[in-house]
């Protein structure tokens, strides 16, 4: 067996966990490969909502869906921080993916904030269903990363483990600070 890596890893843990017919969350859309993974999970009559706040990256990822014949997402040009206001009072999620940093090829001065991203998952928090999955896969090689990194482990090491089992997967003997995850299951 080969040890994955970090975004082949993510996708293990998700698949392992999101059902069809979930209501799942692409917090980071990019380019649209989350999107697209989620949206196969769930199937036709699950649903993924995608949030990014680059008109370019939604673009990119409406384009690679359409041409897909992916009908089954709901795309959101803002950040994920404004995740409650676009999700139903009483829905549940089964799962949620970050990718955390900035969008590879595009403005590098466009980066995830921890403030933005702690105030998302303490809003999908409340709606992940048991043993649903908030999987952060974190890159932090670039000015502004380590802020992040330090704000999430204070806020997940601090998670009641009676309420939620959190996961840091991470290759410690590789040089230029390869991302890692953090996941979040509701117990």
């Amino acid at each position: 067996m080969k040890l994955a890596n970090a975004l082949t890893y993510s996708h293990t843990l998700l698949a392992a966990t999101v059902e069809r017919g979930d209501y799942v969350i692409d917090a980071t859309v990019g380019n649209g490969h989350d999107t697209e993974f989620l949206s196969q999970l769930v199937g036709p009559k699950g649903h993924v909502l995608g949030f990014d706040v680059q008109v370019a990256a939604i673009n990119s990822a409406t384009t690679r869906l359409k041409d897909d014949g992916i009908t089954n997402t709901e795309l959101i040009l803002a950040g994920h921080e404004n995740v409650t206001q676009y999700l139903p009072a009483n829905q549940t999620v089964g799962g949620a993916i970050f990718n955390l940093g900035y969008l590879p090829g595009a403005d590098k001065d466009v980066i995830t904030q921890g403030e933005t991203t702690l105030a998302a998952i303490n809003g999908m928090l409340p709606h992940l269903k048991k043993n649903g999955l908030i999987v952060l896969v974190v890159y932090y090689g670039h000015p502004g990363g380590q802020d992040e990194v330090n704000q999430l482990l204070n806020f997940a090491q601090a998670l009641p483990q009676k309420a939620y089992h959190v996961l840091q997967y991470q290759f410690i003997n590789q040089v230029n600070q390869p991302p890692y995850i953090i996941a979040i299951q509701k117990r």
